[in-house]
Parts: C-alpha cells; sequence; structure tokens
C-alpha cells in the first residue's frame, strides 16, 4: 500500500486547485493513505473544525488521512524561539517516522520543499520550473508541468488524468451548515434561491468595481435572487458600498471558511473575479460567473462546469499586483455580468 504526502501549505485558491491532486491519487488508489501539510489558518479546507487531524476519513474529512499543520509565518517572525525549534523538530519528527513511499510537493517554494525534504523519502515530486527555482534541488523527480490550467498543471504531478468533481473533496462541517440554515431563514425567510457575491481580490487590480456588483444585485432581484455579500474582515466596506450601490438589496454577509462552504452549497449562483471563493465555488460546482481582469482564465478561472467567464476584449494579461483599477474591469458593464448569470441560470 503506497503512503503518500502532498505539501501545499497555501494560499486559499491555490490550495483549493491542489485538491484535485489529493482527488486524483484517491480514485486511482482507493486504499493508499495520503496525508497533507498545510497551514494551520487553511486547514478548515481539509477537515472540519473540531474533528481531528488524524481521524479516519468522514463527510468531515473526505479526502485525506492524516493533515499536518505548520505556522510558518510564526516562524518567520521568531526563527530563534524555543517554540519554533520544538515545532519544526516535531513535525520533521512525524514525517520522517511516517515513512512515505512518495512525497508531492504541489507548492515549489523552498519552505515547501524542505518539508518534503524532511520525509527522506526517495521519491520526492516537485515541478521542473517550481515557482521559486531553487526549490527543484530538493526535489528527486522532476516533472513538467503539462496542460493550460493550474488544476491540470498541479495533477500532472501525479501522472493521473484529472479526476470529475463528482468526489466530494471539501469538508462537511455540520456546525457550519446549521448555522447557515438559519442564516438563510432569517435573511430569505420563504425565498428560496440566492446568489453569492464576492467582490474582494488578493490584489486591487483584479478587483471589479463593488458599485457594478451593487448594479447586478439589483437586477438579480428583480428576477427574486437575494443576493448575500461575502466579506473577510477588511472587505467590510467594499460589501458595504455594494449594498448602497444596490438600493439595499444586497445583503453583507461575514463568516468562516466552513461557512462560506455550507452557504455555496445550496446557493444558486456565484458572482466573482479571480479568488479563492471563486475557486471554492467552482469546486462544489456552483453555478457561477467569474469577472476577470489581469489574470488570464484559461489558467487561472472556473475549471469545472457550469460557468461563465465575461472578460472585456480590452482586457490584458498582467500578473504585476498592481493596485489600479485595470482597463478590462473598468470596461465590464454590470449588464454584461447580469446577462451572464441568466444565461447559466437559464441553462
Amino acid at each position: 500500500m503506497e503512503k503518500i504526502l502532498i505539501v501545499r501549505l497555501s494560499a486559499m485558491g491555490d490550495l483549493i486547485n491542489s485538491l484535485p491532486v489529493a482527488a486524483a491519487l484517491r480514485k486511482a488508489m482507493p486504499a493508499a493513505i495520503i496525508d497533507w501539510a498545510v497551514e494551520e489558518r487553511w486547514a478548515e479546507l481539509l477537515c472540519a473544525l473540531g474533528t481531528a487531524h488524524d481521524s479516519r476519513r468522514s463527510p468531515q474529512k473526505p479526502l485525506v488521512d492524516t493533515i499536518y499543520t505548520v505556522n510558518t509565518r510564526r516562524w518567520r517572525d521568531h526563527p530563534f524561539a524555543k517554540r519554533t525549534r520544538d515545532d519544526i523538530f516535531a513535525l520533521r519528527r512525524r514525517i520522517r517516522e511516517a515513512e512515505y513511499s512518495r512525497v508531492i510537493d504541489v507548492q515549489g517554494a523552498i519552505r515547501s520543499a524542505v518539508i518534503a525534504r524532511f520525509s527522506k523519502s526517495a521519491r520526492i515530486v516537485g515541478f521542473e520550473k517550481p515557482r521559486e527555482p531553487q526549490a527543484k534541488y530538493l526535489f528527486s523527480e522532476r516533472v513538467p508541468a503539462t496542460g493550460t490550467h493550474i488544476i491540470e498543471q498541479n495533477v500532472s504531478l501525479t501522472g493521473l488524468p484529472v479526476p470529475a468533481a463528482d468526489l466530494e473533496m471539501l469538508p462537511h462541517d455540520p456546525a457550519a451548515e446549521k448555522w447557515r440554515d438559519e442564516v438563510l431563514q432569517r435573511r430569505l425567510g420563504d425565498r428560496t434561491r440566492y446568489a453569492v457575491l464576492s467582490p474582494g481580490a488578493g490584489w486591487g487590480a483584479k478587483e471589479w468595481a463593488p458599485e457594478r456588483y451593487g448594479e447586478v444585485a439589483g437586477m438579480l432581484a428583480k428576477d427574486g435572487i437575494v443576493s448575500l455579500v461575502n466579506c473577510g474582515p477588511k472587505e467590510v466596506d467594499l460589501a458595504k458600498t455594494v449594498e448602497a450601490a444596490s438600493g439595499g438589496s444586497a445583503q453583507p454577509i461575514s463568516c468562516t471558511i466552513s461557512q462560506l462552504v455550507a452557504l455555496l452549497r445550496k446557493a444558486s449562483l456565484f458572482v466573482g473575479g479571480d479568488t479563492g471563493p471563486m475557486h471554492l465555488a467552482n469546486l462544489i460546482q456552483v453555478p457561477l460567473v467569474a469577472v476577470f481582469g489581469p489574470t488570464n482564465p484559461a489558467r487561472n478561472g472556473p475549471f469545472y462546469p457550469p460557468f461563465e467567464v465575461v472578460r472585456h476584449e480590452s482586457s490584458a494579461t498582467d500578473y504585476s499586483h498592481k493596485s489600479t483599477e485595470h482597463e478590462g474591469l473598468a470596461n465590464t458593464t454590470a449588464a454584461e455580468v447580469y446577462e451572464a448569470a441568466r444565461r447559466i441560470l437559464k441553462a
């Protein structure tokens, strides 16, 4: 029986796009032990809160067996602290004692490759051209990335076909689902259809104007669809702008990752840009409209249908993390996005 460790520490969208790696391995080798090393803050994407990280697979932990959590930010901030040394030594011991037959570093960074090397496995697999070039010297097997989409490229590390989304990849959190049902009853009443709008993004140039999200929410309201505006801790003002532009028809909602997963599972529609929540909605196969500007949707867009991508012809691909408004997004109208939403809802 093969024992495999996947190393993908962060971030949200990248981690979501790496889950098909575990799904491909699980489909090909149902009895294999598949473990994962991840940053503490993203462990909810693999395991419901309150579920032991080494418990048996279940709806609360569907894909992997044992989860190792790390906090590399704290390690960097306090490199000489006793706690840092203890954490690293304990992680190295646990990974080494597991005796993995294969370790797959999906991240391609120095820190992820070092954690992969903790295993002493004879097979440490990584990209031929990783994100941090020096990381390749820590791999025993260097694989050329094949495919256009990042999911295809990630799964190419396994040598297996990209799995369909029919295998449950995300945890079910009973507490989060109870929260969702209570919130929906309070917010929607007898109405059953709602959209999740996610106006935030990792950097400014990827953000479509919140006022236009508000316009879309107002249009959807006329079709009987309530818009819930997903907002993180630093996105409250963004959500309030959407609400104001919608004439009050959009409702801001702040939630944890597990609660967002639960909310998306019953949503009729998702509208957002190149963000973690968009990739989350796509993995759940919520009908979605992705509003793209500087990043290339062929590589970073939704992968699993049903979806529509709206990207203005004036959009130029640019991964330089600019904070200024992107020309293509500035030229994308609310009417275009609403019409895409209507088409996908009819389909």
